[in-house]
């Protein structure tokens, strides 16, 4: 039998005192093991690699041995319990409180609407982008990751706080935004807060659902829904298709190179995407910032004509590129390294020459022509049909 045991600084119940009391095994960071009251003849196995702990843990349960696994906080959320069940076992868990309620606690902050995200051995660019994207945010680090990940949210407007060592006597609390450059004592969790959200600012109305709202209610919104010029957006038609291909969502990266007003950018930050919109006409980069706003989502303008504003860009997970210039989208796809690129192009002879440059590039490419017809209204109360101009949407998938 494992029973994994939540610590969180607080003295443990009655519960756990039991559990640890009748432990033959007892597994455990080692500043966990150095402060429970274990049995002067358990077996103590530290977990510094975390396989290798569940091996000696598994095999001491499989010998019949009662096993404790003292873990930080509550082990369910993103913690031991997962690997423990991927390994088969069915453990009785004693949780304490998580991390993340700790660090919004000593913030004063509610965060029914924060988004909670691991880049605790796993690829931190992900936890990043999500985080990016949404107003209030939780980061679990790894050790070494906090800085880069606060340097990052800082520059795009966050303010960033680092609660460190909860539940230890070295507990502390730093207000990154005010202090950068600091290096968070580790374990952390990070907090990340947009300024409209900040303590003090406005808590916004009640919630029915924890973290990302989900999808938007609807999508491939009518092209008066942003502000554009003479006619200049990805008709809503093609919207749709172009979204359905590029696959938005929290901690996805996309970038949208030649972005004019921002339809197919903002569009892709309203299902919780990380957007980079590259666009060389200024008053397009303000047109594309007022689109954000109004539709009350987040992403970086990176103004400039590609491919030399493309440099130093984070790598995308999709890029969409209107028009078709073949040397803007080889730049930007071997620039973003993308998983998947979409292209809408207005020129039949600029079809072949974009899917043979994705197909050296080690896509698999497809497309189709939309030519929708709207209705239009008729004296007397009838319809008529009226033609939009045709657009070719090409994609690839590596």
């Amino acid at each position: 039998m494992i029973t994994v045991i939540g610590c969180d600084g607080a003295p443990l119940g009655p519960q756990a005192r039991a559990a640890l009391a009748a432990a033959a095994t007892v597994a455990g960071a080692p500043r966990h093991l150095a402060v429970a009251p274990l049995p002067d003849a358990c077996e103590r196995i530290e977990i510094k690699r975390l396989d290798d702990a569940l091996d000696a843990v598994t095999a001491s349960c499989s010998g019949g041995a009662s096993v404790v696994v003292l873990a930080s906080g509550d082990p369910g959320f993103f913690g031991i319990v997962r690997a423990l069940r991927v390994r088969g076992e069915q453990p009785q868990v004693i949780p304490a409180v998580s991390s993340v309620a700790l660090a919004f606690a000593r913030l004063g902050l509610d965060w029914d609407d924060a988004l909670g995200v691991s880049a605790h051995g796993r690829d931190p660019r992900h936890a990043l982008a999500a985080a990016l994207a949404h107003p209030k945010a939780a980061i679990l680090t790894a050790p070494g990751t906090a800085g880069p990940l606060a340097a990052e949210l800082i520059a795009a407007g966050r303010a960033v706080y680092a609660a460190e060592l909860l539940g230890t006597p070295q507990e502390k609390l730093t207000d990154l935004s005010a202090a950068p450059g600091s290096n968070p004592a580790d374990p952390n969790v990070l907090i990340a807060v947009a300024p409209a959200q900040a303590a003090g600012g406005a808590a916004g109305p009640p919630r029915w659902l924890a973290g990302h709202p989900g999808a938007p209610d609807r999508w491939a919104l009518p092209e008066d829904s942003f502000e554009h010029r003479d006619s200049m957006i990805t008709k809503a038609e093609v919207r749709a298709l172009v979204l359905a291909r590029l696959g938005p969502g929290p901690g996805r990266t996309i970038w949208d190179v030649g972005a004019g007003s921002g339809s197919i950018a903002v569009e892709c930050a309203r299902f919780g995407a990380w957007v980079i919109a590259v666009e060389a006409d200024q008053d397009q980069c303000e047109r594309i910032r007022a689109n954000a706003a109004a539709h009350g989502v987040y992403l970086r303008v990176q103004p400039g004509r590609a491919p030399a504003a493309l440099a130093g860009l984070p790598a995308a997970d999709a890029v969409f590129a209107g028009g078709g210039d073949g040397e803007v989208l080889r730049a930007a796809v071997e620039a973003a390294n993308p998983g998947r690129v979409v292209v809408t192009l207005a020129s039949v002879q600029r079809v072949g020459e974009t899917t043979a440059l994705l197909d050296g590039l080690g896509y698999t490419c497809d497309g189709v022509q939309l030519q929708a017809s709207r209705l239009a209204p008729l004296p007397g109360g009838h319809s008529r049909l009226a033609a939009q101009n045709p657009v070719f949407v090409v994609w690839g998938e590596r």
